[in-house]
This record gives structure tokens, C-alpha cells and sequence, in this order.
């Protein structure tokens, strides 16, 4: 991999942007930009060259055409190792691009907002940023892609580390990355277009996951397991749901989980249900979600021992002082909310409450 002297940053999300090519440019690396990223950065004081300025070629049609050029895809597909392909950009005015830092539009956000027009989301369909980091996977072995701020520590560190360079092992990775981000990105566009035109039974099906979360381990604890969301899930799912404080999560965790948040968002009163094994060994409605609680845990109290509780209210003091109670011991709770008083209480229940899992997810209705 040659050392990184040439990087080229277009962002949507521009979390962690600035620092990232702060710390680019103090080693050296001369940095080419687009629009509201070449902004961003210049008002950060970074030097930045824009990209119209480096091709010659404005933006066009309102923005669309932006970095779609010889100097841009040559620059990052070339092969160092082929002297004719280097002679070849030299004679043009074409330098190297060794780094390629893009994530795209925000196309799975827009087409969950409520009325949004076709013509919007068509919009939000990115063409540029994929073809970049398309290329630059491509050549990974010249070419390190960057495709999300997670990243961006770590390529600092391993830069800072080796002086300016990169490792194979490192760009392949990424490279990886890179080509699993584009797919999920294409995937869901075309699921999208085919729920618009109506098409039941696609030609070509694509199942696209992105990771949640490793499991603690699977159904077993000898086996590895991960837990994966499409990116169509559905408010209130457990796949959207927030993790609030314990220990990792197992295989069977989840299935239990899963049913509490099944028989929970059922309920319109104040109800508790406590999981076991995948099957309820309490349920109840109450006047109030502690009465309920109460309840569902005097249905069988020898087997809501290392239960998982769901609820469809806010958790309150009330309600976390019946699950805390001396006599409970409860592996996980997943709820619509959870006031801050309740968290504390929950969370400095002894001797089990800092390895309480506590889920979090949208409202149910």
C-alpha cells in the first residue's frame, strides 16, 4: 500500500469529519473536497482543495454531477504497480488518490418520513459517493476506502503507527466495508422501487442485514452468534430496540425478548408479562403498571427466577420497585421507556443489577 498523500472527502454524516481530516492534513495529506464537506473543512481552517477547482469542471445540473470525472475515477482506479497506467494519468494531470473518505445521502431515513413525496426520495438516491468508494475497493491494495466515522480512529491510529501508511490486511477490510455499505445502500433502494411499482414477487430477491450487536454466545455457550436488522424494521421492534445498560446479550435472551415484546404490545391496559424459557409464567393487567407488575410476578414466583419482563408503559419508581424487590432476580427488561429514577433503581439493584439487560424501544401505539 503506498503511504496516504492524496485524500479525497465527500460526507453526508459529518460526525467526527472535521478531526479526522484535522489530523490528515497535519500528517501531510492533501485534501480534496466537495461542497458542504469542502465547508466544513475550510472552516475549520484545514486546507482543502475543491473539487471543481482540481477537475476544472463546475458542479452541474443543480448538484447532481459533482465528482463524476476522468481526474476523480482515474485518480483512484489507476494501478501504482502498472508504469504505463502512472505515465498515462501523470501526462493528463491526474494524481494518485489514495484515500477515499464517503458516506452517503440519507436515502433509508428519507423514505421513512411520513408523506414524503416519490420525487424527494428519488433525490436521495446517491450515484457519486458509491461509484468513489466502489472504485476505491476496488483497487484497495492502492487505495484505502473509508465508508463511516466508526472507522476513523482506528486508520488515524494504525497511520499515526506506521508513518503515513496503511496495511494490505487494514485496506482489505475496508474494502469490504465498503462493498457491504454500497450493497445495503442498493438493496434497499431497490426493495423501495419495487413496494412503488407494486411488485409482489421481484426477479431478483435481495435480503440485505446490517449488525445490531455480537451475542454474549448463541443457543449454546459454545457457539458465536450476532444479531442482524433489516433496514425496513418496524418502530417498536426489537431489532430498533436501545440498549440502556447490562451485560451482552445471548441467543436466548433475544428469544425471550421477543416474546415479552410480542404479548406486551398487545395489551391497550397497564400489563406485565414475565418471560421464561420463551413462555409466560406470568401475565396480568393492573389499575397502575406497578399493580400489574406485581401481578405477573405472583403467577409463578419460583419460575420468574432469571426472568425477562416486558411492559407497555414507562417504567416508573413504582413499577422498578416491585421488579427490585428482595425476593426477584430478573435477567432483562424490555419497556416503551423508563423515567431517570427508575433507571437508577434498576440499575443499582444488588447484586444483579449492573448485568441487567435493559431494552428500550419506541412506543408500541
Amino acid at each position: 500500500m503506498p503511504k496516504i498523500r492524496t485524500a479525497l472527502v465527500s460526507v453526508w454524516d459529518k460526525t467526527g469529519i472535521v478531526g479526522f481530516v484535522r489530523e490528515l492534513s497535519g500528517m501531510g495529506v492533501e485534501i480534496i473536497s466537495t461542497g458542504g464537506t469542502s465547508r466544513l473543512l475550510k472552516e475549520a481552517q484545514i486546507p482543502v482543495k475543491e473539487v471543481s477547482d482540481y477537475t476544472g469542471a463546475e458542479e452541474m445540473i443543480g448538484g447532481r454531477v459533482k465528482t463524476l470525472h476522468p481526474k476523480i475515477h482515474a485518480g483512484i482506479l489507476a494501478l501504482r504497480e502498472n508504469p504505463e497506467q502512472m505515465r498515462e494519468i501523470e501526462e493528463k494531470g491526474i494524481k494518485p488518490i489514495d484515500m477515499v473518505v464517503v458516506n452517503f445521502y440519507p436515502f433509508l431515513e428519507v423514505i421513512k418520513k411520513e408523506g414524503i413525496l416519490f420525487e424527494e426520495t428519488l433525490e436521495s438516491i446517491d450515484i457519486g459517493g458509491p461509484c468513489m468508494l466502489r472504485a476505491g475497493a476496488k483497487n484497495f491494495k492502492n487505495v484505502a476506502v473509508i465508508s463511516s466515522p466508526e472507522q476513523y480512529p482506528s486508520v488515524i491510529e494504525e497511520l499515526k503507527n506506521n508513518k503515513g501508511y496503511l496495511s494490505e490486511e487494514t485496506c482489505l477490510r475496508l474494502a469490504l466495508r465498503a462493498f457491504e455499505v454500497t450493497s445495503f445502500y442498493d438493496a434497499a433502494i431497490a426493495e423501495y422501487f419495487a413496494r412503488r411499482a407494486q411488485i409482489r414477487f421481484p426477479s431478483i430477491l435481495n435480503l440485505s442485514f446490517e449488525k445490531v450487536l455480537d451475542l454474549r454466545y448463541g443457543e449454546n455457550p459454545h457457539q458465536k452468534a450476532a444479531f442482524y436488522r433489516r433496514w425496513s424494521a418496524c418502530r417498536g421492534t426489537l431489532p430498533l430496540a436501545e440498549k440502556l445498560g447490562g451485560k451482552e446479550v445471548s441467543f436466548n435472551n433475544l428469544l425471550d425478548f421477543e416474546a415479552a415484546l410480542k404479548i406486551a404490545r398487545e395489551m391497550d391496559e397497564p400489563f406485565v408479562v414475565v418471560i421464561k424459557h420463551n413462555n409466560p409464567c406470568g401475565a396480568a393487567e393492573g389499575e397502575s403498571l406497578a399493580q400489574a407488575c406485581q401481578k405477573a410476578f405472583e403467577g409463578d414466583p419460583v419460575s420468574a427466577f432469571g426472568s425477562i419482563v416486558g411492559l407497555n408503559r414507562e417504567v416508573n419508581v413504582e413499577t422498578a420497585s416491585v421488579i427490585t424487590a428482595p425476593d426477584n432476580f430478573v435477567e432483562g427488561i424490555i419497556a416503551p421507556g423508563y423515567t431517570q429514577d427508575a433507571l437508577k433503581m434498576l440499575k443499582e439493584r444488588q447484586p444483579w443489577g449492573k448485568r441487567l439487560i435493559i431494552l428500550k424501544v419506541d412506543p408500541f401505539k
